[in-house]
């Protein structure tokens, strides 16, 4: 009976270690507790949206056509990676007339469709004040709107 505890001791010691180790030198490494990212310089969260801007912002949906279909933020123009020459010739007149901050979504928080849309974007037109937002449709769900 005692050996097999010894056994077990050493076990987990050898788990810990190797959780340790992982923790201490990987360069993604897991946090041991749920930490919120801050946000990057082109990023945006839905309390500044309503803060600075009160909401007045040009929002464009960067998810595919099934998803903007089945809900999206209202006025949002559907723009997303894979139609993006096609759909943007459809938006050009809005885009180019606008004056409101532009906010880029997709569907969640690790979704980077909204980032690929906004370098895109940023490449094609002289764009300004472009952001995207953080935690994407999930986070303009979650605000309750």
């Amino acid at each position: 009976m005692l050996a097999t505890i010894r056994q077990a001791l050493i076990l987990f010691l050898l788990a810990v270690a190797a959780a340790w180790g992982t923790h201490t030198w990987h360069p993604r490494a897991p946090a041991f507790y749920l930490v919120q990212e801050p946000l990057r310089d082109d990023e945006v969260s839905m309390q500044a949206i309503q803060g600075r801007w009160k909401g007045d912002v040009l929002w464009i949906d960067a998810r595919i056509q099934e998803q903007f279909d089945a809900g999206h933020v209202p006025g949002a123009l559907l723009l997303n990676e894979q139609k993006f020459d096609e759909q943007l010739f459809g938006h050009l007149d809005t885009l180019q007339a606008n004056t409101k901050p532009i906010i880029i979504y997709c569907s969640a928080a690790k979704c980077e469709a909204s980032r690929h849309v906004l370098e895109r974007l940023k490449q094609t037109l002289p764009v300004e004040n472009v952001f995207v937002l953080k935690g994407g449709w999930q986070a303009w769900k979650a605000a309750g709107k």
